[in-house]
């Protein structure tokens, strides 16, 4: 319940009030009546209140099975038309080129307290981004894609593939953290997308009003301050990710029924097997371990 009503239901309800206060004002027909949006009694008040709660409760329902498509799409994975590919690898040249910059300060080599602190920096923004030839054209693509592409690589598991398999044996407080994490990159990613459905709104109905472009300026103010949410946000789910599996890598072998390895070298032999077999590059592996209880 709780993540219906923080994830899908209040971002839904902003807009929708948004809206309702727009066409109480008469902002689509003509001058904006501000005096007329409060609600005039009770029996209007109520109303009002069973409005936005049924738009925004029938809004969330039609919107919910887009969630995952609302996340991407802000990920910068825009290679289904032929503009927003283009447009995505401009922004994508501007983030590599600002990944150089800051490797180029990680591995400065001038002294002081200050170039430390620029370096420090440096290293601990390079540390939540991938490498510089796999970066999306936005933030919190990067943000996430860092967690996919070395989360489970560092043991030689192939994380896309492994992670919905390795987060099915994570312990209670873990699949806790992960779900509050979750719930809240959604969450902000949904105020994003509700701020500027709203300003897109607002523009439609005040073009001709100058007075009020400033609702325009805060929607977008108030999407691009969701937007730095989500990014913030995405960076702790990323290393969360990594935490799982420096925790629960070996509660994958034993849900799988596979011997331990003895040390690093053959862990990585192990679990690339292990990513091999679930890309589907072989079709089993060599030898079982069952365990004693199912001899």
């Amino acid at each position: 319940m709780r993540r219906v009503l923080a994830v899908h239901f209040a971002p839904c309800a902003l807009f929708v009030a948004g809206v309702c206060a727009l066409l109480r004002a008469g902002s689509f027909v003509g001058r904006s009546q501000w005096h007329a949006v409060p609600p005039q009694g009770l029996s209007d008040a109520l109303r009002l209140t069973v409005a936005v709660a049924v738009g925004s409760s029938l809004l969330g329902l039609l919107l919910q099975p887009f969630q995952v498509r609302a996340v991407r799409v802000l990920e910068g994975y825009w290679d289904r038309w032929p503009f927003t590919a283009r447009l995505a690898e401009v922004l994508a040249r501007v983030q590599r080129r600002r990944w150089r910059v800051l490797r180029k300060r990680a591995l400065g080599t001038a002294g002081g307290d200050m170039a430390d602190g620029v370096r420090a920096d440096a290293h601990r923004r390079l540390a939540v981004q991938p490498p510089g030839d796999r970066l999306l054209p936005t933030a919190l693509g990067n943000a996430l894609r860092a967690g996919e592409l070395s989360a489970g690589e560092r043991y030689g598991l192939t994380t896309l593939t492994s992670w919905p398999r390795i987060y099915l044996q994570v312990s209670d407080r873990m699949a806790e953290a992960l779900r509050s994490a979750r719930d809240a990159l959604d969450t902000a990613v949904n105020l994003c997308w509700s701020f500027l459905a709203l300003t897109v709104t607002s523009a439609a109905a005040l073009y001709d009003e100058p007075s009020a472009w400033w609702l325009c300026g805060a929607g977008l103010l108030l999407a691009w301050v969701a937007y730095k949410g989500a990014v913030t946000v995405a960076q702790a789910y990323s290393g969360l990710m990594h935490l799982v599996y420096d925790l629960h890598r070996f509660d994958l072998l034993h849900a799988l029924h596979l011997p331990l390895p003895p040390d690093r070298e053959g862990e990585e032999e192990a679990f690339g097997e292990v990513s091999d077999m679930f890309e589907g590059v072989r079709r089993g592996y060599g030898t079982y371990d069952h365990g004693p209880t199912d001899s």
